[in-house]
């Protein structure tokens, strides 16, 4: 009989602008988390479904949205491999304004939509 690997814990910083951080811990099935955005993905989907993250990379063909830190370095969410057994820590991009959660402001100012009155030109 072989037994089950262990699940993946995942330690996630969450907040919202202006709110002080709080780290909340969710376990991963191995199965779950072939990716770091998988295991997102997968706790949004069984565990909190108020979680924030982005990602456009499925069916969408843009790259760059999943960018956060996981245990101190930047990563793409899509690409980095989780280890079972592991605890890991999720936090959102050092250096960027924060939204939600996970979701950091990455569009240059200038390119960002605004609500309201019109932005005049520089």
């Amino acid at each position: 009989m072989t037994s089950s690997p262990a699940p993946i814990r995942l330690r996630i910083q969450r907040a919202s602008a202006g709110s002080p951080a709080r780290e909340e811990e969710f376990e991963v099935p191995p199965e779950g988390a072939a990716s770091l955005l998988d295991a997102l993905r997968w706790i949004r989907i069984h565990r909190d479904d108020t979680l924030a993250f982005r990602y456009a990379c499925i069916n969408a063909n843009a790259c760059k949205e999943c960018m956060m830190r996981l245990d101190g370095k930047v990563v793409y969410a899509c690409l980095a491999k989780l280890q079972p057994g592991a605890v890991h820590t999720v936090a959102p991009l050092p250096n960027k304004p924060l939204v939600r959660d996970l979701i950091t402001e990455i569009a240059p100012p200038k390119e960002r939509l605004f609500a309201g009155d019109d932005e005049e030109e520089e």
